[in-house]
């Protein structure tokens, strides 16, 4: 998670009871396995002493920083938050890289079209089950994706009814 961040700041009073959000986050930071992700990433913990609601800002590598009201986003909300914004700065970085424009803009046209199916290999026992029947085959086969149907099309296999 910290890979993703260069700063990050948790504002709280210890004597607030909603701080469980703050806590948490500050121990997932805390963690040998985070710290080990980005050591330069900034922890600061500030201790207020009025009643300011908690609050965790963060600062992604890029500069953007984001803050988070820790009395209404549990910790793991927070995590998840951040590692999607990550998978989408590391999106960016690797279409910078390959020297395409970012953001990717995809014409409406193009949303709309079909698409020529999706085939995953699949292995071991397959069960289809079709209009009251049920169809298993045993063995290697390959699931295609038609649009809405899914067909298991069976290659080098034993067909078999139950």
């Amino acid at each position: 998670m910290l890979k993703f961040l260069s700063r990050v700041r948790i504002e709280f009073n210890a004597l607030d009871p909603r701080t469980a959000a703050c806590m948490e986050f500050l121990a997932q930071c805390n963690a040998r396995k985070a710290k080990e992700s980005n050591p330069a990433c900034q922890l600061v913990v500030k201790r207020r002493t009025d009643d300011h609601p908690p609050q965790i800002t963060v600062t992604f590598v890029n500069g953007v920083e984001e803050v988070f009201d820790a009395t209404a986003t549990p910790a793991q909300d927070i995590r998840n938050m951040i590692l999607d914004k990550g998978q989408m700065l590391g999106t960016e970085q690797m279409f910078k890289e390959a020297g395409e424009k970012w953001p990717v803009v995809i014409p409406d046209a193009e949303l709309s079209q079909s698409f020529p199916g999706t085939k995953v290999s699949c292995s071991a026992r397959c069960v289809v089950e079709e209009g009251g029947g049920r169809n298993v085959w045993y063995g290697r086969g390959l699931l295609v994706a038609l649009g809405s149907n899914v067909e298991l099309w069976p290659r080098k296999a034993e067909e078999k009814k139950q």
